[in-house]
């Protein structure tokens, strides 16, 4: 099995047992890996969204939203618009978003853990939720066709993959002309070390498969995005302990746009 492979399988098993655990947390309030004290399971602040945005959400969605910010209201959508949402998870970002785009627009939540599929499915079926669908798919390769997307999403998964190019490459590819990206992710200002970077746990706890911030929007830029800006970083020391020799470690919010 390659490293990317052993990457993605450790992933998919620290995920999928949060999806049949279900760490429950109160409606009202979103936590990073359903608890509102400090962990290290990634690295989230434990409040991200505004409570009026969560009100009608089913506790199977507030859950299991396991992000480390709000990509949502960043993202500035409209009507009618098409969104594709990278590591949906339990779908809390797709479905915040599908009340957004209206009955004219349409959601895509993709994600490669088969048990996080069928929560969201599951509550997509009790919210009723016509607007909103949830692809298999890994996000280094994703099941949607090119240049259909006016906004791609992710909260807290890009840090996740072992090949992040790849990652930014497909959400260039399904993006419109002139489509946007809103992310929210763990990024880092330093590097870890060779030996941090193998270690397979804190890589599933959105600590050590980080990058330097500079490095994560140089590789948007290779891909040709433009306009990419880092619209807040805030320190995760709250939330992550931080070992001795790891870098500083950040949640940061950023935007960019296909050229149009």
């Amino acid at each position: 099995m390659s490293q990317n492979d052993q990457i993605h399988s450790a992933v998919q098993e620290r995920y999928g047992s949060f999806a049949r655990s279900l760490k429950v947390v109160q409606p009202s309030a979103s936590a990073c890996c359903g608890s509102t004290e400090k962990t290290t399971d990634c690295g989230c602040n434990s409040k991200l969204y505004d409570d009026r945005l969560l009100e009608g959400l089913p506790v199977d969605v507030t859950g299991l939203s396991l992000g480390c910010g709000d990509p949502v209201t960043i993202a500035g959508l409209h009507p009618g618009e098409t969104v594709l949402d990278l590591g949906s998870g339990g779908g809390i970002d797709c479905f915040l978003a599908a009340r957004q785009v209206g009955e004219t627009g349409y959601v895509i939540g993709v994600d490669m853990t088969p048990d996080m599929l069928a929560k969201a499915n599951a509550s997509k079926v009790k919210m009723g939720a016509q607007n909103v669908e949830f692809r298999e798919g890994k996000i280094e390769a994703l099941p949607v066709a090119s240049d259909v997307v006016d906004v791609v999403m992710s909260n807290c998964v890009i840090n996740l993959s072992p090949d992040k190019p790849a990652v930014f490459r497909e959400a260039f590819r399904v993006l419109k002309p002139g489509g946007r990206v809103s992310v929210s992710d763990i990024v880092t200002e330093g590097e870890f070390s060779p030996e941090l970077r193998a270690d397979l746990d804190k890589w599933g706890e959105c600590v050590t498969g980080a990058i330097d911030a500079d490095l994560y929007t140089g590789m948007m830029r290779q891909v040709v995005f433009v306009d990419i800006q880092i619209v807040d970083k805030v320190d995760a020391t709250e939330v992550i302990d931080r070992q001795a020799g790891m870098p500083r470690i950040f949640s940061a919010r950023i935007t960019a746009h296909k050229p149009g």
